[in-house]
């Protein structure tokens, strides 16, 4: 993991309002259906430098309560039938996860780190809850990017 700040980015996206607990069971979980959605629905242009970002905002308290998470990415075109909605991601200092591998597992390897982390009785950044992203490079990258003080 790496301390990184990072500038204000602008993406497009669409949204649910959830929770971790919920999350957490097969039958009700909702961010696996929001993905899909967005895969459906936005056209990527990988190849001239478009890139994807999950988004993790408005947090009710800690990892506790709702939130609202945004699948999007940063291009400029999109149908307009797709209803995204634009969200900034606020410049800051972030602490990146990063992993690589196989899409699920990887974004769960790096959650659990995430968890793990700031669950250790002492560690050295303090996290905000003010917005997290997730930024794929490509299908076999993720960086997860959590607001520190």
């Amino acid at each position: 993991m790496e301390l990184r700040f990072v500038s204000e980015k602008i993406i497009n996206g669409l949204s649910i309002r959830t929770d971790n607990a919920t999350e957490m069971d097969q039958n009700k979980g909702s961010i696996g259906a929001l993905w899909q959605t967005f895969d459906e629905t936005v056209p990527v242009d990988y190849k001239n430098g478009e890139r994807v970002y999950g988004v993790y905002t408005d947090y009710e308290s800690d990892h506790t309560g709702k939130f609202t998470v945004f699948a999007g990415f940063d291009g400029a075109s999109f149908p307009t039938s797709s209803n995204l909605k634009p969200i900034t991601i606020p410049e800051a200092n972030y602490l990146v996860f990063k992993h690589k591998g196989e899409m699920p597992q990887i974004a769960i390897d790096a959650w659990t780190e995430v968890w793990n982390y700031f669950s250790q009785d002492k560690v050295e950044h303090q996290r905000l809850y003010s917005t997290d992203f997730e930024f794929y490079p490509n299908g076999s990258e993720i960086e997860v990017h959590i607001a520190v003080k």
